[in-house]
C-alpha cells in the first residue's frame, strides 16, 4: 500500500512518535519521588526495558494496549489490516521472546499494562514497588 503523505508530512508524523510514553513519564515519577531508583529505557538491556535495576536483576516492561496485543483494549486498524496484523503479532512475539530470555537468566520481570494503570494508578504503582521489594529481599 502506498504511504497517503508526502515525505515532509511523514517525517513530522514520525518525529512527534515518543520512544517514551506519557504514562511511562507518570508512572516513574512517581516510584523516584517514593525514593525508588532505577534506570529508564536501558539500552544495553534486552528488549530495552522501561525500567530497571541492574543491582537487583529487575526488568519492568510498561505495555501500551495497542503496541503489544492487549486482549482486552487491543484493536486492529481497519485500514492496511494485512500489515497490522503481522506487525502486532511480531511484538507480541518479541515480548514472549524478551520474557523467556530475562527468566531463563534469572531475572525478575514484570510486565504491566497500560489499562492496568489507568484502572487503578495507585495500585499498580503499589504492585510495582511490591515487586521490586520483594526482589530486593531475595
Amino acid at each position: 500500500m502506498a504511504d497517503n503523505l508526502n515525505k515532509e508530512q511523514r517525517r513530522k508524523n514520525m518525529q512527534a512518535i515518543r520512544s517514551i510514553s506519557k504514562l511511562e513519564d507518570k508512572i516513574t515519577k512517581e516510584l523516584w519521588n517514593r525514593g525508588l531508583r532505577f534506570r529508564r529505557n536501558v539500552k544495553d538491556l534486552h528488549g530495552k526495558p522501561d525500567i530497571a535495576i541492574k543491582k537487583y536483576r529487575v526488568v519492568i516492561f510498561i505495555d501500551s494496549c495497542f503496541w503489544h496485543g492487549c486482549e482486552i483494549h487491543g484493536n486492529m486498524p481497519k485500514t492496511n489490516s494485512e500489515y497490522w496484523k503481522k506487525k502486532l503479532q511480531r511484538n507480541k512475539e518479541r515480548d514472549a521472546a524478551v520474557n523467556h530470555h530475562y527468566l531463563v537468566a534469572g531475572w525478575h520481570l514484570l510486565r504491566i499494562w497500560e489499562h492496568e494503570i489507568k484502572e487503578d494508578y495507585k495500585g499498580a504503582v503499589d504492585r510495582i514497588i511490591e515487586f521490586i521489594q520483594r526482589a530486593k529481599g531475595e
